[in-house]
């Protein structure tokens, strides 16, 4: 065991959390970690199957006769760095680190999300003084980038009418919902032209923003870099007019944008006029962030390949007026359905692609309804400039079951361990028991987890102290629905 989790208990579920750091599960990328998997599976003696998506089921018998249970995590991971970080997360292991009470990574998402579930999972299959009903523990590939795995499943190999998913992030939060969710794609043509005279390149950056969880952070009204740059780019055009060579921004449908960058080139006399401007615009994201998301900076960097073409100006007014006026955030809440928020979209990636400029933008609703309406919202603002809007990837909302059975039987189990009354919870963000409900209708389900924060950046963290709570809970569960399928 490496120093950061030597020591900790439970002490295989770290074993094997540490183990499967070190090995790469790139969303789309997880030959290794299933390879991993089955061959566990091998070692013990337990039978195995792969279904032809790549998700991986493995049996372990109870001590009792009666209905298996599912157990479920998904194998892959948020792949997010800090900027200056190098790591290739396609051969790198993940570096672990302790604060406190807090296990984290180098400069990288931790894969706690959904590492710690996979390496519960893992524990199980090795332990063989719990008590259980007969187990079948479902690794699904590709959730963090469309739930295909949960999507292609083969439902053949299941025969469990109660499933245990173990994606969660809140010790003591029951979830029994969760959102649906689209992407709409947003493409704007534009055109570049030679830009007489002399002109000085300036790199502007957005940046030391905390981003997170385009679902489960999008309430807390952090700041998007992509938003902030373009603001700032709008405000200083009368100011220090310049021409727009290029703008990005984002990484991933599922983050909310930490930083971007834009090339610009202005007049050489008006450099000290950007940095006022940059100053100014800075100090005025900070007091609207304040308490929430506290490390903005704007930085301006000059010099650099010289550049004499930019956008036309026509089109980088396009591209910014389209990008200011696409929403991001919170659209609507109902306090009714558990969730802080019922609606959202996430603006999340801008990249430029040969005379275009591309936008994921991610939408997630409770309400089917309400989610198609923001996405049609979008594809409206697109058109009005002259922009085109494909819809994409859509996947279901779970709606809670107030009879639920596991629900009932895990309330008791919390109560008896810890003394209190656990919350049950709809998550605003997608899980595959969305996709499991609509494929395997009757499906009585659970979510699950320790405290997990900053999911999807590279602050992610694990609490130490929830993670002997979550297998507590997880394994007294277990036996107790022992007790009640042979009963």
């Amino acid at each position: 065991m490496t120093k950061a989790v030597a020591g900790l208990k439970p002490e295989a579920l770290w074993r094997y959390f540490q183990e499967i750091s070190l090995i790469p599960r790139e969303s789309k990328h997880e030959d290794e970690i299933r390879k991993y998997a089955a061959g566990q599976a091998k070692r013990l003696g337990l039978r195995h199957a792969i279904d032809k998506a790549g998700n991986v089921v493995v049996y372990k018998q109870g001590g009792r006769p009666g209905r298996a249970v599912i157990l479920q995590s998904h194998m892959d991971m948020v792949c997010e760095k800090d900027k200056n970080t190098a790591h290739d997360f396609r051969k790198d292991p993940i570096t672990l680190a302790r604060s406190g009470d807090w296990i984290l990574a180098e400069g990288t998402t931790l894969g706690a999300d959904n590492g710690i579930g996979v390496a519960a999972m893992l524990a199980l299959m090795e332990d063989d003084s719990l008590v259980h009903p007969d187990l079948e523990l479902l690794f699904t590939i590709d959730e963090e980038t469309g739930l295909t795995g949960a999507n292609l499943l083969d439902t053949r190999l299941l025969s469990g009418r109660t499933l245990i998913n173990l994606d969660s992030e809140e010790d003591g939060t029951f979830i029994i919902g969760c959102a649906g969710g689209r992407s709409t794609h947003v493409s704007l043509s534009v055109s570049a032209e030679d830009v007489p005279g002399e002109t000085a390149p300036v790199l502007v950056k957005v940046t030391g923003l905390l981003g997170g969880h385009s679902g489960t952070d999008i309430h807390r009204g952090r700041g998007n870099a992509i938003k902030l740059l373009v603001r700032f780019l709008k405000d200083i055009l009368t100011e220090a007019p310049y021409r727009l060579v290029s703008l990005s921004g984002g990484s991933k449908h599922n983050v909310i944008p930490r930083e971007a960058e834009a090339v610009i080139l202005v007049n050489p006399g008006d450099v000290e006029s950007l940095r006022q401007s940059a100053a100014r615009c800075a100090e005025e994201f900070s007091a609207e962030l304040r308490g929430i998301d506290d490390g903005v900076k704007i930085l301006l960097q000059e010099g650099g390949a010289s550049e004499q073409r930019a956008i036309s100006t026509s089109d980088a007014a396009r591209l910014l007026d389209l990008v200011h006026a696409l929403p991001h955030g919170v659209m609507a809440a109902n306090a009714s359905e558990g969730s802080p928020a019922a609606t959202s979209t996430n603006l999340a990636v801008l990249s430029p692609a040969d005379l275009r400029y591309d936008i994921i933008t991610s939408q997630r609703s409770i309400f089917t309804s309400s989610m198609l309406d923001v996405s049609e919202m979008i594809a409206s603002i697109a058109r009005m400039a002259g922009a085109s809007a494909e819809k994409l990837h859509d996947y279901p909302a779970w709606r809670p079951d107030p009879d639920s059975g596991i629900l009932k039987t895990s309330r008791q189990v919390y109560m008896e361990l810890f003394g209190e009354e656990p919350r049950a919870e709809v998550i605003h963000a997608g899980l595959e028991c969305a996709v499991f409900a609509e494929k395997m209708p009757g499906l009585d389900m659970i979510s699950f987890g320790p405290t997990i924060e900053q999911a999807h950046s590279p602050s992610e963290r694990v609490l130490i102290p929830t993670m002997e709570k979550m297998w507590a809970l997880l394994t007294t569960l277990l036996s107790r629905l022992s007790e009640e399928s042979s009963g």
